[in-house]
């Protein structure tokens, strides 16, 4: 694999020229959003007015629990400095509330049957794996997870993880946990299956963010995403080469597929990949799928994988 800068340059240059297929008019689409601030609500009122607190919040309060743990917590020096944190970051909640509403209008433009889910905000102790947690009916969003990628909140954060910890990122994590939901799960075993199945759920994010940047998209670094674009071609060259299309191997998900700071070819320059490589491909291939072929949204989500890949006519590119 190369890594080519001249070859770079030539790519941004044409991939900006290009208009954004996937941009539709939802203007006439309304959404009514419902922000409710738990992590301003709970630190900042009285402990007097806890009760008063527990009935706007009743899912927060679990009726085991005694009133002694919630004012410890509201009076723990550590939770007062997430609380003070965040509220420097997202006192203002504007722009957030601005993408999701954005967001929500083109998922109903594709999936008119959606309800929008009531938004609250909580801070959840720097829990990455609850950052955003979704229903039909609810979206929860820890703003603590999302205060910058250089913030010393994150100093022991692996770089990959960290560089989504920002505002923009919130509106595609968001996205994501909806996709989940959208898409029938898919159990194939083969990796080109894997793959094309990821690449769906990626798809879904340039038709509902078709505003948002693919870098924002992929969750990749800038050089990271550099890398993938300009070695496309390489990748797809090895995967076929070393037989892995077809492989129902387990041990792929975690070289190519799952979330880890670089994808594992077991080269020297496997440290310059992004993680999900495989994920990344199948998005390209469903890129391709839908250039070539003049198919319902519907249909495309329930194709076959392999069907798909055949009238993708994929060729990486160049």
């Amino acid at each position: 694999m190369r890594y080519t800068v001249s070859l770079l340059m030539l790519v941004v240059f044409f991939s900006c020229k290009k208009e954004n297929p996937y941009k539709v008019d939802v203007s006439n689409i309304d959404v009514s959003l419902t922000v409710k601030r738990f992590d301003k609500d709970f630190y900042e009122v009285a402990i007097k007015e806890l009760p008063s607190l527990k009935k706007n919040y009743p899912r927060f309060f679990p009726a085991n629990i005694s009133d002694s743990v919630w004012i410890q917590k509201k009076q723990s020096k550590e939770e007062l400095e997430l609380h003070k944190e965040v509220q420097k970051v997202y006192d203002d909640f504007t722009m957030v509330e601005e993408d999701l509403a954005l967001l929500f209008r083109h998922i109903l433009y594709y999936f008119p049957e959606f309800q929008v889910p009531k938004v609250t905000t909580v801070i959840n102790n720097l829990d990455y794996d609850y950052r955003v947690i979704y229903t039909p009916t609810d979206l929860i969003v820890s703003l603590d997870l999302f205060l910058g990628k250089e913030h010393s909140f994150y100093v022991d954060y692996p770089k990959y993880i960290k560089e989504n910890n920002t505002r923009e990122f919130i509106v595609v994590e968001v996205a994501n946990q909806i996709i989940n939901e959208l898409i029938r799960p898919n159990n194939s075993s083969v990796f080109l299956d894997k793959m094309i199945y990821q690449g769906k759920k990626k798809f879904l994010l340039d038709l509902f963010l078709p505003h948002v940047s693919d870098k924002l998209k992929s969750g990749y670094s800038q050089d990271k995403l550099d890398w993938a674009v300009v070695n496309e071609e390489q990748i797809w060259r090895y995967f076929i080469e070393k037989e892995l299309l077809y492989s129902t191997d387990t041990k792929l998900n975690q070289r190519f597929l799952d979330l880890a700071p670089f994808s594992k070819f077991y080269l020297l320059e496997d440290s310059k990949s992004p993680g999900q490589i495989g994920v990344w491909m199948g998005w390209q291939i469903v890129r391709s799928f839908m250039e070539k072929n003049d198919v319902p949204l519907q249909t495309l989500l329930t194709m076959d994988e392999q069907e798909l890949f055949q009238k993708s006519k994929y060729k990486p590119k160049r």
